[in-house]
């Protein structure tokens, strides 16, 4: 299915090709708002392709169109797989689907998923930052964890420009600090309702042209956009070392590599993980397993205590075995219940932070 053309087309052979004008921007929980506090400042549009990620249950019809669509004169729709970009429109990846960029093109595909999460952030940017380099604009805003940070990091190095919304407006400042972090250099740390106003600005600046990453950094990234893409299996070009870690998504083996400084993993399927995504998939794991034995132990316990009340009269002494047995397994579910009200999600920097007190 394809879509007319309603504003201004994209022309890889006109002056546009000079400007900061292909904006990509990742929000998760917290999202929303801060969408909505962008937007109203951009009521008349702006000469830009907007490329918008938004972490959403997969069975959720994909609302966010129709709130912004009434912020802004832009046309704001969910994205169809092949369109042709258009500047003064809002493109919105749609539920369980990656949104990517290619040349003069969007890409709408069910690839695996990034962080946990299909649309994933990461790939958008990196298949932003790879096509367009110094013509991208990166944004991230409210959510958990960090998916976006290594997202944001090619933009940056790319040739891109990063802005990050201040983590103390923020309503989940998890992934505006991730970035901050692992992006030290970031461009902008601003408010959602200020990035209107510097978007109208930097639009109007000519891209300084792309930022050679390097022939090794060009050529991970445009693997990962393939596999992203599903048109490349990672088994054909190994980008990292093997662990003893199996992927949450799939159990296959994850495979260990290293960029600015931070651990990712990918699975020979194509799942990626940042380490803070990986943990956060674990520790879930393990309170499933435990909230598991809890039902299993009740269980027992329930089978046990009817089996003595069925013997009181007949078999006195095996009825008080299976009593014991009972109090036995009520006590056993109970030290696992304590260890669920102490368990908690974890994360680098949580881990770090009780290393260093």
């Amino acid at each position: 299915m394809q879509r007319e053309a309603a504003s201004v087309e994209f022309c890889s052979h006109c002056s546009n090709m000079n400007r900061k004008n292909i904006i990509v921007i990742g929000a998760s929980s917290g999202g929303l708002e801060a969408l909505k506090r962008l937007f109203s400042g951009l009521t008349n549009g702006i000469d830009a392709a907007i490329f918008i990620v938004w972490h959403m249950p997969p069975d959720v019809m994909g609302f966010l169109p129709r709130v912004l669509g009434k912020l802004t004169a832009m046309t704001t729709e969910n994205a169809i797989d092949n369109e042709p970009i258009v500047f003064n429109r809002v493109y919105v990846a749609p539920p369980d689907r990656h949104m990517m960029i290619e040349s003069g093109r969007v890409r709408v595909v069910r690839g695996p998923k990034e962080n946990r999460f299909r649309p994933a952030i990461d790939p958008l940017f990196r298949s932003a930052a790879y096509t367009y380099g110094g013509r991208v604009i990166g944004i991230i805003l409210s959510g958990a964890l960090d998916d976006g940070s290594a997202g944001l990091w090619a933009v940056k190095k790319f040739g891109g420009t990063t802005i990050v919304q201040d983590p103390a407006e923020s309503d989940v400042p998890g992934m505006p600090e991730s970035a901050l972090r692992l992006v030290r250099d970031v461009d902008y740390k601003i408010t959602a309702r200020e990035m209107a106003g510097t978007l109208g600005n930097l639009v109007l600046e000519p891209a300084l042209g792309n930022h050679d990453p390097g022939t090794r950094q060009r050529d991970k990234t445009g693997s990962e956009l393939k596999i992203a893409m599903m048109e490349e299996r990672i088994g054909k070009k190994p980008m990292g070392k093997l662990t003893p870690y199996t992927c949450p998504e799939c159990h296959g083996v994850l495979l260990q590599f290293k960029e600015n400084g931070r651990e990712r993993f990918r699975c020979h399927t194509g799942h990626a993980f940042s380490a803070n995504g990986l943990l956060a998939d674990l520790t879930e794991g393990v309170e499933d397993s435990l909230w598991t034995t809890v039902r299993t132990i009740e269980e027992s316990v329930l089978l046990l205590s009817h089996m003595s009340k069925h013997l009181e009269k007949t078999d006195p002494g095996a009825a008080a075995e299976f009593q014991a047995k009972a109090e036995e397994a009520k006590r056993r579910s109970e030290i696992v219940r304590k260890a669920l009200n102490n368990h908690e999600g974890l994360n680098v920097e949580r881990v770090l932070e009780a290393v260093e007190t």
